[in-house]
């Protein structure tokens, strides 16, 4: 039985982005004909997070009948995400990606693919990095835009929704929303995840399903990469804490968060020490990266978040800032 398939990108102040991605996701509908069903349940959904709607000619100068169009005024990336849900209404699967990417020509066709063959609670694709600008050698020696490959079927416990397919009836059963508490500081997608897997949920990877992640220059120099590596590891705490059960068992997750970061810092230190001694620009750069990682654990551990996603309401624009979580 044909799926009723809903594929929605989140959007904010990036017109170019959309007018190159909406005509592509039409496209992997097209490859996917065989999987999803005809007319309306078969959309891409184009959730629109610009306080003025700014997406809007954009997406209805598409003219495709399966493209819809909202418009969600509440600022934050959980605002979006959360309105995805509530449209994607009585649809089978949910469907993720990110504005700024770009999917390969079989990408649905390959996550619904996998979804059919045991009907997981999540599909979840990798990201492959894709640089606008040249790459200073200490950012891309560091290892900070290396992401995880895995082979198709292995089971994962986190994901994020950069790439990630949803069985809607498993989530509508658990009761799931993405968190407001995350809206500034990262993290809304890992909660819901785990949350789906604690719940007896599985993620099932596919390897080939991979999105293309456009980077631009301005987030590939040593101030952006290890301030984003800090704030990762302060919302893999946050979210470790929040979910353990009980006043024991968050001490615990805490405890281990610190000890765990505590030994990325000291793990860092070294591998920067002898990166000096040797000269080897990759070993600084990833000592710089272990140790912001630890620092954002530990700082996480203690409740600390880092409001990457804050926007300053007078550039209308995300802007990093510490904040309490």
């Amino acid at each position: 039985m044909p799926l009723r398939v809903v594929v929605a990108v989140l959007t904010y102040r990036r017109p170019q982005h959309i007018i190159e991605l909406v005509p592509m996701l039409c496209a992997q509908l097209d490859a996917a004909r065989d999987l999803v069903a005809r007319g309306a349940s078969g959309t891409v959904l184009v959730v629109d997070n610009d306080p003025d709607a700014g997406a809007r000619e954009q997406v209805e100068a598409v003219g495709d009948p399966r493209v819809r169009y909202v418009h969600e005024p509440v600022p934050g990336i959980v605002a979006g995400r959360n309105r995805a849900l509530d449209e994607a209404g009585e649809a089978d699967v949910l469907v993720f990606i990110d504005d700024d990417e770009r999917p390969t020509p079989q990408w649905l066709p390959l996550l619904l693919t996998t979804y059919l063959e045991s009907r997981p609670a999540g599909v979840v694709g990798p990201t492959r990095c894709v640089f606008e600008g040249e790459v200073d050698p200490w950012v891309r020696e560091g290892g900070f835009f290396d992401r995880r490959r895995l082979p198709t079927g292995s089971r994962v416990d986190v994901a994020a929704t950069n790439n990630l397919l949803l069985d809607l009836a498993r989530v509508r059963s658990l009761g799931l929303r993405f968190e407001d508490r995350y809206a500034q500081i990262g993290g809304s997608d890992h909660e819901f995840t785990r949350r789906l897997v604690m719940g007896g949920g599985e993620l099932v990877w596919n390897n080939e399903a991979i999105v293309d992640d456009l980077i631009p220059a301005a987030r590939t120099t040593s101030r952006w990469v290890t301030r984003r590596a800090y704030r990762i590891g302060t919302s893999a705490s946050l979210v470790a804490v929040r979910l353990a059960d009980g006043p024991r068992n968050r001490a615990l997750a805490r405890a281990r968060h610190v000890l765990l970061g505590g030994s990325r810092v000291g793990g860092g230190l070294v591998r920067f020490g002898v990166g000096v001694l040797t000269r080897s620009i990759g070993r600084r750069a990833a000592g710089v990266r272990n140790i912001s990682r630890g620092l954002g654990l530990m700082a996480g551990a203690f409740g600390r978040g880092y409001a990457e996603y804050r926007r300053d309401p007078s550039a209308g624009a995300p802007t990093p800032a510490q904040a309490r979580s």
